[in-house]
């Protein structure tokens, strides 16, 4: 019997890779990591800040797009097209946190939420379909909260909850395809500016077997393998990244 072993990098080098939000954060950490990998990555920004040396070095375009808008979405997918001729993987990462008891949750709020973290995802994977083939794989950033529920946040608990629901329905239509479809769902992410003696970091982190917040870089391995040759039998899972809470 024969057995296919895949080679060290995941088979990432030159894969053609977009996430959107990709200049801080969780985007970033996952835009560097694929870029370390070998792979061509594209990623976007709403321009409110510029990219850093860094993330401008290691990716081979940064474009300012804003993922609510459907005509920038639109030449987003063109510019891809023309600049890496398809994709092997797309990173659903923008989204928006939000926070409001709902008696006081207006609906500006409400849609607000639900169209940075759902309709966002389904806007940027439209565009982009022409441009999966056998083989690729659709990554979308959605969050504990879904799983758990969050009181006061209603709105980004569902919005999150849609992702996933938005990924099972996916991995089933465009599984005959090829394409791979899943959900990664990180708990609380630190992302520097947390106050270690603030009480409800103090909470999570005590209810966190592995004592601590996750890190930007747990997402992004977590990206790498769902994205990788090695999960090519992977489709449909929210992999919940949360220390094991």
């Amino acid at each position: 019997m024969t057995v296919d072993t895949q080679p060290l990098d995941g088979g990432l080098k030159d894969k053609r890779v977009l996430v959107t939000g990709g200049t801080r954060g969780i985007g970033r950490a996952i835009a560097l990591a694929f870029a370390r990998g070998g792979a061509q990555v594209i990623t976007c920004h709403l321009g409110s800040h510029e990219p850093d040396a860094e993330l401008r070095h290691a990716v081979r375009d940064i474009h300012r797009a804003d993922v609510s808008s459907g005509p920038d979405v639109a030449r987003l997918a063109e510019a891809v097209a023309e600049t890496l001729g398809g994709l092997d993987v797309l990173v659903n990462n923008v989204g928006a946190d939000g926070a409001a008891p709902l008696a006081r949750l207006e609906e500006d709020e409400w849609a607000r939420v639900m169209d940075r973290n759902a309709t966002a995802c389904y806007r940027v994977t439209r565009a982009a379909l022409p441009l999966l083939g056998e083989g690729s794989s659709v990554i979308n950033i959605g969050s504990a909260a879904a799983l758990r529920g969050r009181p006061a946040a209603a709105h980004y608990g569902a919005a999150k909850a849609a992702l996933i629901g938005f990924t099972r329905a996916l991995c089933k239509e465009l599984g005959p395809q090829g394409v791979r479809v899943n959900t990664i769902a990180p708990g609380m992410v630190a992302d520097g500016t947390e106050d270690p003696h603030d009480p409800v970091t103090q909470r999570i982190v005590a209810l966190t077997p592995l004592g601590r917040l996750c890190r930007p870089e747990d997402v992004a391995a977590a990206a790498l393998f769902l994205g990788s040759d090695s999960a090519a039998f992977l489709s449909g899972i929210t992999l919940n990244l949360d220390g094991g809470i």
